[in-house]
């Protein structure tokens, strides 16, 4: 299930899903450590005698966040209950505090007594084992701990703080939760409990007929009692409502920090861009990984996630950052990056957030052969994108310091795995991490990878370096002409498979990845044989349903919905129909032949989540999202699609 609400600060990242449940909260790092772990903490309401939890059917929901912030603008209602609720989440800006936002309105004709219940349902650790959650009489507050991890929950409301309170065991020997215990409007009042355990506050109004009351609840999280303890006085002290406007006022000023020309483009591909920026912010570690997803219910197909930092999507994700503006976002990012350098000056397949290797799928060794168990392109686009940061923020501090940690050994790296006779990089698994070969987008990428290491080198007046790096970028881009396009076809191939018996053979799947022909500037845009690449890209992977969009490629087998290849060669993604638009934006000359691409961004709006979240890829019958939402890279790519749009308006005008 998607996450169509996110709110975080880089140290705290908490999803919900549609029916409202919060079902991931990552700390200390965004990505790592999910302390709910896709188990459903969950909001609920008594109203004289009648319970119902906000995920039950009755209730109508619209989920969204408010102009242009972290914070989210919800609003529920049961007719029935003839209630409704008016809810903000956000957590603040440098702290990691959650804070909620309950505005009730009683729409009876009469006075009534409205109670609302809060559980949690948390595995610290993610692990159930060991956790304790108990209720601190002096504070009046109901705290989860385990180690060096601990969660207190507290609020208030006119009539005062937490009005009833119970903990118990979860999952265990028939013990359902103290969630069920709610379900009655009172709460048994256990103090404490160990093992695998949950809690539930409640807090309590009176309402009048037709009033409107709110209430407010937070959830600190911190290391030790006394963290969260200081936390919570500090949201006691400052008053939640003052806080939580904060953090609207905050992200309101970090995304508004760049005046920006939008052209022509409509107000809902300008609401978007801003609201990718916002959600790519919160995939942001502090530390520097920009992590690809976290949307914990991918577990249920292969019991591993996309809570990782892939250097490509991370290098990728950060270019376009850079060029929005938000250098000082993306710096540690780099530093991250060379930390995690191998010796030999290549990067792995992804990472944890705190830097640790992550999990992989590609051995060392195939049919008796040691090979290096990497993607090039992971490696090669960090250096790329590095150059990208310099040119937007001009750090040439930050960049010095990393030019002999991180830009001389990995250029190195590309210059030497290089195959001794093809000339071209040796193989490696593809962008989409199925196939290994030697491929059009890898080579590209080392292409762009070695020329920007060739800018850095003449940037600190390293000449020799400088001819090194672009002569071996040269000789790439050669061999990519001899060995990578087939006159046949007139076209360039996805790429080429080294056999045993020392034969070349060709792979002529027509792939969306060969956008980085032109986009990483291997070769003009008004090449004829670039040209007849991007058009065979979209006439062989477009979607012929009314939903539409792009492919990755032919036969594309991810989450597949569809058998009817020659209409659906794969399921449509939004990066690669971002892709496409990019292309004709490149290639146009004419304020007209910029109708399509705004087309394509409008389309990626059409198929974002009420909230504005966009998922990786779309059912091509229903348009419903398939796999992981948000995706970081979606959200950036839709960002770098929007500034190429505006620069090439600005440059035909």
């Amino acid at each position: 299930m998607p996450r169509p609400l996110v709110v975080g600060n880089g140290k705290l990242l908490i999803n919900f899903d549609d029916r409202l449940h919060m079902r991931d909260l990552y700390y200390p790092y965004v990505g790592q450590l999910n302390h709910v772990g896709g188990h459903f903490s969950k909001l609920g309401i008594w109203v004289q005698g009648r319970f119902s939890w906000l995920d039950e059917d009755g209730w109508t929901r619209k989920l969204g966040y408010d102009r242009e912030s972290l914070v989210t603008d919800v609003f529920a209602h049961h007719e029935q209950l003839a209630v409704s609720l008016q809810i903000a989440d956000g957590v603040h800006q440098r702290d990691p505090i959650y804070l909620k936002k309950v505005s009730v309105r009683n729409h009876a004709h009469e006075a009534r007594e409205i109670r609302l219940f809060f559980n949690h349902d948390f595995s610290l650790n993610e692990t159930e084992v060991g956790d304790t959650a108990v209720f601190d009489p002096i504070l009046r507050t109901v705290y989860h701990y385990k180690r060096n991890v601990y969660m207190m929950a507290n609020g208030k409301t006119p009539e005062g703080g937490i009005d009833q309170f119970s903990v118990g065991i979860k999952r265990f020997n028939h013990a359902e939760g103290t969630w069920r215990d709610a379900e009655d409007g009172s709460l048994a009042g256990n103090p404490i409990a160990q093992g695998s355990v949950d809690s539930t506050i409640s807090f309590r109004l009176v309402l009048q007929p037709h009033e409107e009351k709110t209430m407010y609840y937070w959830l600190c999280v911190g290391d030790s009692y006394d963290a969260v303890k200081t936390l919570n006085q500090y949201v006691l002290d400052n008053d939640p409502d003052r806080l939580l406007g904060r953090v609207a006022v905050y992200w309101r000023r970090w995304v508004n920090k760049e005046e920006r020309d939008f052209a022509d483009l409509p107000p809902e591909v300008v609401h978007l861009y801003k609201t990718s920026l916002l959600l790519v912010r919160t995939q942001i570690d502090q530390n520097g990984a920009i992590l690809a997803a976290n949307d914990s219910d991918i577990l249920q197909f292969n019991r591993d996630h996309y809570s990782y930092m892939w250097p490509r999507d991370g290098a990728l994700i950060a270019s376009a950052m850079a060029k929005a503006g938000y250098t000082g976002t993306v710096a540690p990012f780099f530093t991250f990056c060379a930390k995690a350098l191998n010796q030999d000056g290549y990067l792995q397949h992804k990472y944890n957030p705190d830097g640790s290797v992550g999990s992989s799928w590609h051995p060392y060794v195939v049919d008796g052969e040691v090979q290096l168990p990497i993607q090039e392109d992971e490696t090669a686009l960090v250096l790329y994108a590095l150059w990208e940061q310099y040119k937007s923020g001009k750090q040439i501090e930050d960049c010095q310091a990393l030019y002999p940690t991180l830009v001389r050994p990995a250029a190195r790296f590309l210059l030497e795995y290089v195959h001794p006779t093809l000339e071209l990089p040796k193989p490696s698994y593809d962008l989409w991490e199925e196939r290994r070969g030697i491929f059009t987008f890898t080579s590209a990428t080392v292409y762009a990878g070695l020329m920007a290491a060739a800018r850095f080198a003449q940037l600190f007046g390293d000449d020799r370096r400088h001819k090194r790096y672009e002569d071996g970028a040269k000789s790439i881009r050669a061999a990519m002409e001899k060995h990578l396009y087939d006159p046949g076809i007139g076209r360039f191939l996805r790429g080429i498979y080294l056999r045993p018996d020392g034969s070349v053979e060709k792979d002529f799947t027509v792939e969306s990845s060969l956008y980085a022909l032109f986009a990483l500037d291997v070769f003009p845009v008004d090449d004829p044989r670039v040209q007849r690449t991007m058009e065979a890209v979209k006439k062989s992977l477009r979607v012929d349903t009314e939903v539409g969009g792009f492919a990755r490629y032919q036969g594309d087998y991810y989450f597949k919905k569809s058998h009817d290849i020659a209409r659906v060669p794969g399921n449509p993604w939004i990066i690669c129909t971002l892709w496409v638009a990019d292309w004709e934006i490149a290639k146009a000359k004419s304020l007209e032949e910029l109708q399509e691409p705004k087309d394509r961004l409008v389309w990626v709006v059409r198929h974002a989540l009420q909230s504005g979240v966009l998922s990786e890829q779309l059912d091509p019958y229903s348009g419903a999202p398939v796999s992981v939402a948000p995706l970081t890279w979606s959200h950036a790519t839709f960002v770098a699609t929007v500034l190429r749009y505006v620069e090439k308006v600005k440059e035909l005008r």
